[in-house]
């Protein structure tokens, strides 16, 4: 049995799964699987998987997106750890030996993410935010309350325990691109998270990245804010009060930002007054209530 299953997602990215690849063949831990799962591309990259060699390559009977397609790839893998690849990423040669250590070494921690840094079409380094945010970073240990403020992991960084996925299940795939930070987040409630601070995950930012959807990424935010407003009350005890309360307030805030993106101001405006109930000093979500009532583009433009 492999120790690490390597789930790698492709659609309709041929001029970058190749450079993906090779970059899983130069790694210095070669004790793992591949794990092919095509989602229905139409570029080419299906006839490639086919002439790749010592993998498991799955062609998917109809477009699953992202996370029917990584629980595809779960329901294959056979490997101790799960390492989730995006065929338009890269990972430098040591990751995955890094990433082992750290689980090998600490049984209470569920996944390790890296450090990593945004690359473009061409592989060269970005020296700015192109999604609007850095790369993701924390520390090592009980990180759910940064999960609360932000998808704090990238999902390339990520090697997990498959007994996480077991335990908890897999991906919710009613998500279009926030089905990883829910995944995430579940496992965090139960698990530390380890972290290695070296850029050993490249983050390919390019014109059909799903994250420049962003109507359907608010809807996701809505739905996955809601879900996570549902869960605080159970967190007593494991945080300080203060800090559990600017949580909340945060949460709330950021739901009557997506409440009021999606075209439901009142509502938006709603969950800006309970932001403010909770922290009476949250300057934005005051702001954001005058704004609400501009039209939706103008708002947009003023966050």
């Amino acid at each position: 049995m492999p120790r690490v299953s390597i789930l790698f997602t492709c659609y309709n990215h041929i001029k970058f799964a190749p450079i993906a690849w090779q970059s899983i063949l130069d790694q210095t831990f070669q004790d793992y699987e591949i794990i092919a799962i095509d989602d229905g591309s139409t570029d080419g990259t299906r006839e490639w998987l086919e002439t790749q060699q010592n993998a498991t390559i799955i062609f998917n009977e109809k477009n699953l997106g992202t996370y029917g397609t990584l629980n595809v790839g779960l329901q294959a893998a056979k490997g101790e750890f799960v390492a989730i690849f995006n065929d338009d990423d890269v990972w430098l040669p040591d990751k995955l030996e890094k990433q082992v250590a750290m689980l090998d070494a600490n049984p209470k921690i569920g996944l390790v993410h890296t450090d990593g840094y945004f690359i473009d079409g061409e592989g060269n380094e970005r020296h700015d935010s192109p999604l609007g945010f850095d790369f993701p970073r924390t520390e090592t240990g009980d990180i759910l309350l940064a999960l609360m403020y932000a998808n704090s992991i990238i999902a390339s960084a990520v090697l997990a325990r498959k007994q996480c996925f077991d335990e908890l299940g897999g991906f919710n795939e009613s998500y279009f691109g926030s089905g990883d930070w829910e995944m995430w987040y579940r496992i965090c409630e139960k698990y530390d998270a380890g972290y290695l601070q070296e850029p050993l995950t490249l983050y390919r930012v390019h014109g059909s990245n799903a994250s420049h959807k962003l109507e359907r990424i608010w809807r996701d935010d809505e739905k996955l804010r809601e879900w996570i407003g549902g869960r605080i009350a159970g967190y007593a005890g494991r945080f300080g009060e203060s800090e559990l309360i600017a949580a909340e307030a945060h949460n709330e805030a950021c739901l009557g930002t997506v409440k009021v993106l999606g075209g439901n101001a009142a509502a938006g405006r709603s969950h800006y007054k309970r932001s403010l109930s909770l922290e009476p000093g949250r300057w934005k979500s005051r702001a954001r209530i005058f704004a609400s009532y501009l039209p939706t583009p103008l708002f947009r433009k003023l966050l």
